[in-house]
């Protein structure tokens, strides 16, 4: 089936379901609660709370919301979402600042934000306590090259909505380009 020309593709990233057995949403669940909400052609990835779909609506912030009540309606969770459209997820990959040669995916997230990088509380990390891990912010983004290990990373665990002081969820480089390529097909 075609995309409908009046429709908009987006990207659904919902922050900290199926983590640890926490906060389980089966990806059904969300995709029938995306097609309640006029969502189209709804396909997820993974068992983390990522999807795309089609929508008619033009403000991703509106169906954020919108999916976040619903939901806290259908299963009593409390779950952020971020929604981007497939062209800033296009514009993310884009415009990465680090060279990718060589760099393994999995240790390599982008911080999907629901504002602009707080530049200010970003200046007082002192990156070289921090090597060899290291990052750069973004237009509503931060990317974050953690070669070692994210699990154990002292800087990853900085970028929490908490530290940050807005809803923050990443998503490892081998995720975002699936979730890109998905957008597009």
């Amino acid at each position: 089936m075609t995309k409908p020309s009046t429709a908009t593709r987006y990207v659904a990233l919902l922050r900290g379901i199926n983590v640890g057995g926490h906060a389980r949403l089966p990806m059904d669940t969300l995709r029938g609660l995306l097609a309640a909400m006029g969502g189209t052609e709804v396909r997820t990835h993974l068992q983390s709370g990522n999807a795309v779909f089609t929508h008619a609506k033009e403000d991703p912030d509106v169906l954020a919301a919108e999916l976040e009540r619903r939901i806290a309606d259908d299963s009593g969770l409390d779950v952020a979402c971020l929604v981007r459209t497939g062209t800033d997820l296009r514009r993310v990959v884009e415009s990465n600042p680090f060279p990718m040669d060589g760099v393994d995916g999995s240790r390599f997230l982008v911080v999907f934000l629901s504002g602009p990088p707080p530049l200010d509380k970003l200046a007082t990390l002192d990156q070289d306590s921090y090597a060899p891990d290291e990052f750069r912010p973004g237009e509503r983004e931060i990317y974050a090259h953690l070669p070692g290990s994210i699990r154990n990373s002292k800087l990853a665990a900085r970028f929490t909505d908490r530290w940050l002081g807005m809803t923050a969820t990443a998503r490892n480089w081998n995720t975002v380009a699936r979730l890109l390529e998905l957008s597009e097909a």
